[in-house]
This record gives structure tokens, sequence and C-alpha cells, in this order.
């Protein structure tokens, strides 16, 4: 399982691990009663905090995406991945807005921002 963790963003290092999991159950990589790495080998590996992977396994526990059997360890629960497919679009679609919202209090006209995006969009 690769998860890359980047520090010079604003998003918290959990949402990131978070995220890279939800994205690697819907792409397939990770599948049903595919077994996590342990809370201590990932922080390892990432040189993170063992506390700020139990963190990110807790809300993907909460989120019903992994099952964490006493003793021994985390497990990708059965998932919809249709919804959670969804649920990722939610997110983007949320944070768009919020950039919308903040480009017109700056006084960038729709034309304007679609010209942004469509840069951003070719990378």
């Amino acid at each position: 399982m690769k998860i890359i963790i980047n520090t010079t963003i604003m998003i918290p290092i959990y949402e990131q691990i978070v995220d890279q999991i939800k994205t690697l159950i819907r792409g397939g990589e990770l599948k049903e009663n595919d077994k996590l790495p342990s809370v201590r080998t990932l922080s390892r590996e990432l040189k993170i905090s063992a506390l700020t992977v139990k963190k990110a396994y807790d809300c993907l526990e909460d989120e019903g995406f992994t099952v964490t059997v006493h003793g021994k360890g985390s497990y990708v629960a059965a998932t919809n991945t249709e919804l959670l497919l969804e649920e990722q679009k939610k997110e983007v679609e949320t944070e768009l807005e919020q950039a919308i919202y903040k480009g017109r209090r700056l006084g960038i006209s729709d034309d304007e921002m679609k010209i942004l995006f469509e840069l951003i969009l070719e990378g």
C-alpha cells in the first residue's frame, strides 16, 4: 500500500491518509477483507506519529470503510464503491463552491474563474 504524505499543504496528515485509503478502496487496489498495515508499521513507513495513523484508522472505521478486530488489526470492510465515489465528488464540489465564493468576494468574474479552472486542469 503506497501512501504519500505532503507536509506542504494545509490538509491534516490523518485526512491525507484517509483520503488515499478511500481512493485505493474505490480503485480496487484494496479489496474487502484486505488487511491494512498495523498502526506502528504505517507510522514507521511514513515517519509520523502512531497517534496520527490511529486517528486515520479510527476515522475510516467510523465511516464504515474498515473494521478493526482487537489483536488482529484493521481490515477493509465491504463497501459500496459507487457510494464512496459520490462522497468524494461531494467533497470536491464543496471545495469548488468555497473557491467560487472566495473568487467572487475578491471581485474575480465568473469568466475569469472559468479560465483559471481550465488552466489548473491543464496542470
